[in-house]
Formats: C-alpha cells, sequence, structure tokens
C-alpha cells in the first residue's frame, strides 16, 4: 500500500475517472502485482469482496481491483455487499464523524453457505483507506452473516497528518 499522495494520489484520481481503457488495467495490474509480493500465504484462498460506493456514478476501482487479483492469485470473489442506505460524502468528516456515517450503512447479500470445516476467509477490496470506517461497516455486515473477514487490501493509505488533502494547502 502506497501513501495518498504525490503521484499515487493522481494516478489513483485518473483511474477513477477513466477506468473503462486497457491503460487503467494496466496500470492497476502493475501496482497490484508490486503488492501481491507483500501478501500472506494462505492456507486457503481467500474470497474477495469489492466495497460498493455510495455514489450513482460508484468509484469502479474496487471491482477492477477485485477482477486482476483474481487473476493474479487464482482467488474466487463475489459482490456480497449492497449499500443498505445512503451515507454522506466523507471528505470533510473526521474519525468520529466518519464511523457514525457509515455504521449500518451495508448489509450482506447471501449468508455464508452452511458448511463443515474452516470458513473460508474474505478479503475486503477498496482503494484508499482513511480512517477504516467504510472498512469496518462492511467488514461487520458481512461478520453478521457468518462471513470470516481476514483482512482488507487497498491501494493508498491517506496520510495520517493530512486530513482534507484537498484543503492540505490552505
Amino acid at each position: 500500500m502506497g501513501s495518498y499522495d504525490g503521484p499515487l494520489r493522481q494516478l489513483l484520481l485518473s483511474l477513477r475517472r477513466h477506468a473503462d481503457g486497457a491503460t487503467s488495467r494496466d496500470a492497476i495490474a502493475g501496482l497490484l502485482q508490486q503488492m501481491s509480493l507483500g501478501l500472506p500465504l494462505w492456507k486457503q484462498p481467500p474470497l474477495l469482496v469489492a466495497i460498493p460506493s455510495w455514489k450513482r456514478r460508484g468509484n469502479p476501482l474496487p471491482a477492477l481491483i477485485c477482477d486482476e487479483l483474481q487473476r493474479l492469485l487464482g482467488c474466487g470473489s463475489r459482490a456480497l455487499l449492497e449499500r443498505s442506505r445512503p451515507t454522506l460524502g466523507q471528505h470533510h468528516l473526521g474519525r468520529a464523524l466518519r464511523l457514525t456515517n457509515q455504521a449500518g450503512a451495508f448489509r450482506c447479500s447471501q449468508a455464508r453457505p452452511v458448511q463443515s470445516g474452516p470458513r473460508q476467509p474474505v478479503l475486503l477490496i477498496d482503494d484508499i483507506l482513511t480512517t477504516g470506517a467504510t472498512a469496518c461497516a462492511a467488514a461487520a455486515a458481512l461478520e453478521e452473516s457468518g462471513w470470516r473477514v481476514a483482512g482488507l487490501l487497498c491501494l493508498a493509505r491517506t496520510p495520517a497528518l493530512g486530513g482534507d488533502l484537498r484543503s492540505a494547502g490552505r
């Protein structure tokens, strides 16, 4: 995971706007190829679950990341999460308000199938981690339905002291 500033921030913003081209897939593949070297060795391959966007014209990157990871790691992917209610844009919200904003914002579309043996781990997929509020709400919805969330994979992490990057220069 890289820091969500400088060239990586510009790349991710561009990819969000133009995610339908081969160049976007190549860029995501390049980023994930480097990241995959640091992933743990799984006893059982994880199920990849993209965190859905709250916007009408949603963020395409989590789904594209899932597609590329499936190819790279040979993992399965399922659309288990859906938004249960609208949320506010979070660009100007601090951690406490983000947690409140995202609480209960997801529901799981499928309960975990009953099976013997260990539960398959779920790896949540998103593009950017800021406070973790969205990931925590998504994980809670999955765990309430019997899924075992083993972690989160994202391409970038907002710098801790940066706050809102759009107003960082003010």
